[in-house]
């Protein structure tokens, strides 16, 4: 069955609900500040405390194992407490748990860590799904971009509140706790709005099926989540191979996440505007490959390099923004809510399989193969999103 333009004709949202927008933005680009100030800190704790670097590796990659079981929970736990009361809970749930790293013993960080990861995969999953519900078809792109870039800035924010704070005492933990906490002050301010999203017509249907429902979107996102995390995982080791200094590697990483910052919302106003974004997604996958193919040929002049990793990186972090907006023109309701969660999903999916595959490039061709492979990703969503375009015309 051909899902993918539209099975399900969304109900039409009239208006901006900008309150509900509001809500959902703010509370977890709060706790993108707490991801972000939290994630280096427990590492470099583990650091000091005198844990090897693969156990430390293992104890990060429960949050990609907790993402991956915790999307399937997301729609059923929303159904049966509402959106808002589910929200609530998993902002406690995470906040508890961050607390809980200062007093636990080592072992029962794997455990805090699935239970923290577990609650902010739903709280992810649950924002983008009351944000694609507020927003109208016209303005669903531009909505989306102006999450992606407050998100993009609070996790910019995190590292930077690190550095002032340190990682000694309670201090960090206490802040730290204080923040995810404060994530659900904008969501009872609009709990007035808690989004539907079921109603007695609507049959329950499992979940992996909305994996296959809108492949464009899923694809896009697991692209995207391979490429951000096995890129800049492995960004330093491809500097340092080519001889780049430290800084010199992290500044061109700062280039990329600066051009996710800057790109979204205009990217996501030219999303609005399209016929399909099908193309769009197309363009983006594109200049992905374009630019990684090249990368061998110009990584020897820094500045032209930070010039297109700015472009670059926000033209393919864009594959997440457009994929949400195009999952969220063809959904609504309870399905809208399972394909978030498989839109999640992917990510997280991606977000395990593509450091590994990118490892593998490298050690296999040297550094040219961390381009190489990463290109391989971008390829692989061009053919199957031509081939969905050419077989599966958009419908009005």
């Amino acid at each position: 069955m051909n899902h993918d333009p539209g099975r399900s004709k969304p109900a039409v949202v009239e208006r901006t609900h900008w309150r509900s927008i509001s809500a959902a933005v703010a509370s977890i680009s709060v706790v993108g500040i707490a991801i972000g100030l939290g994630t280096p800190l427990l590492s470099v704790i583990l650091e000091s405390r005198g844990h090897s670097a693969s156990m430390i590796g293992l104890n990060t990659a429960i949050a990609g194992i907790a993402s991956i079981v915790a999307a399937p929970l997301a729609t059923p736990l929303a159904i049966r407490l509402g959106v808002v009361w589910t929200m609530l809970g998993m902002i406690l749930a995470g906040a508890v748990a961050f607390l809980g790293f200062y007093f636990a013993p080592f072992w029962a960080w794997f455990p805090l860590r699935a239970i923290l990861h577990v609650a902010l995969t739903i709280l992810f999953i649950l924002s983008e799904f009351w944000i694609s519900m507020s927003a109208p078809p016209h303005r669903r792109g531009f909505v989306l971009g102006i999450y992606a870039t407050v998100l993009s800035l609070g996790f910019a924010f995190g590292p930077w509140l690190f550095s002032k704070m340190g990682s000694g005492g309670f201090l960090p933990f206490g802040v730290t706790f204080a923040i995810v906490l404060l994530a659900a002050i904008p969501v009872l301010i609009a709990a007035g709005e808690n989004p539907e999203i079921h109603s007695p017509e609507e049959e329950p249907v499992g979940f992996w099926r909305y994996i296959w429902l809108v492949p464009t979107a899923t694809a896009a996102v697991f692209i995207f989540g391979a490429v951000e995390t096995g890129g800049f995982a492995l960004f330093p080791v491809y500097g340092n191979r080519i001889g780049y200094s430290e800084s010199a590697a992290a500044l061109l990483l700062s280039m990329i996440g600066l051009g996710n910052v800057i790109l979204q919302i205009p990217l996501g106003l030219v999303s609005d505007r399209v016929r399909d974004r099908r193309g769009l997604l197309l363009g983006c996958a594109i200049v992905g490959l374009a630019g990684m193919l090249a990368l061998p040929l110009y990584v020897s002049n820094w500045y032209f390099t930070a010039a297109v990793l700015f472009v670059w990186g926000g033209v393919v972090a864009a594959l997440y923004t457009i994929g949400l907006a195009h999952l969220g023109s063809r959904l609504t309701g309870r399905e809208l809510a399972s394909a978030n969660a498989a839109f999640v999903f992917c990510y997280g999916f991606g977000m395990l399989i593509g450091p590994q595959v990118i490892g593998i490039g490298m050690d296999m061709l040297g550094p040219p193969g961390f381009s190489y492979t990463l290109a391989m990703f971008f390829a692989l969503y061009i053919v199957l999103s031509a081939i969905r375009i050419w077989r599966v015309p958009k419908r009005g």
